[in-house]
């Protein structure tokens, strides 16, 4: 508990057998009331790592779902044990779990309802050996989705994100795809549906155990992200309708 509130930590996997007990071993369990891994299918030893070192609560898809697949099951579980506040940790020790009590001290404090975690304020990420072509791409993608969308993130495409037991219940996120690009479709429901996200600075590490995409993925990527932004200009202007802005369980935006 944090603040008397329920904090639940959501571990979206595909093949982390290497860096998953790396990840778990710095989680806060003072803290952090439970640990959800979701294994999407993976082709080495994740399942058997976090059965080894203890996480309580292992969904295993048996198909891949793809990585916002990864994610719908993450938050369904975490909001059917009662979570006020779920944060999204990926296990390939890109992030550190260090951030997770200041991350989630804003949302229990009543600051903001969602936290990302940015390796772009300061200089986290070239420090922590993003390949300069992704840094580059990141600043163009971050500034059009800005302009487009009205807002002021430092990245839109950051791994590392909290949000509370509200924001989940009420946007869509099961409208999302179960590609890459549901992280930027969350973010744009989330500013849709009137909340401000927060950042907080996240040193970040590269190295060959971590999860990356390629560059032709990146650009199928980019496309998408410039999409969602698109969509959501379109939505705020009352030129068109999406549905992933649609309200969840019937609420009214």
């Amino acid at each position: 508990m944090i603040l008397g509130k329920k904090l639940v930590v959501v571990l979206p996997a595909y093949n982390a057998g290497l860096t998953l007990e790396k990840t778990f071993s710095e989680i806060p369990l003072d803290i952090v009331d439970e640990v959800i891994l979701v294994d999407d299918a993976s082709k080495d030893n994740t399942l058997e790592v976090a059965r080894k070192i203890g996480i309580k609560y292992i969904i295993r898809h048996e198909k891949n779902m793809g990585y916002g697949g990864n994610q719908k099951s993450c938050y369904d579980k975490a909001l059917s044990l009662g979570a006020d506040i779920v944060i999204m940790l990926h296990p390939d020790y890109q992030y550190t779990p260090k951030l997770i009590p200041a991350m989630a001290s804003i949302i229990a404090n009543g600051l903001y309802d969602a936290v990302f975690g940015s390796r772009i304020l300061g200089k986290g990420a070239i420090k922590g050996g993003m390949p300069v072509y992704k840094f580059i791409f990141n600043r163009m993608l971050t500034l059009a989705q800005n302009i487009l969308m009205n807002q002021k993130l430092s990245e839109y495409h950051t791994g590392y994100r909290a949000f509370s037991k509200e924001v989940l219940e009420r946007i869509n996120f099961h409208a999302n795809s179960d590609d890459f690009v549901f992280d930027n479709q969350m973010a744009a429901q989330v500013f849709y549906a009137g909340y401000d996200i927060a950042e907080v600075t996240c040193p970040t590490k590269y190295f060959p155990e971590a999860s990356s995409i390629n560059f032709s993925r990146s650009i199928n990527y980019g496309l998408g992200v410039l999409g969602v932004s698109l969509s959501y200009f379109l939505q705020k202007t009352g030129w068109m309708n999406f549905k992933i802005f649609a309200p969840a369980k019937n609420q009214k935006l």
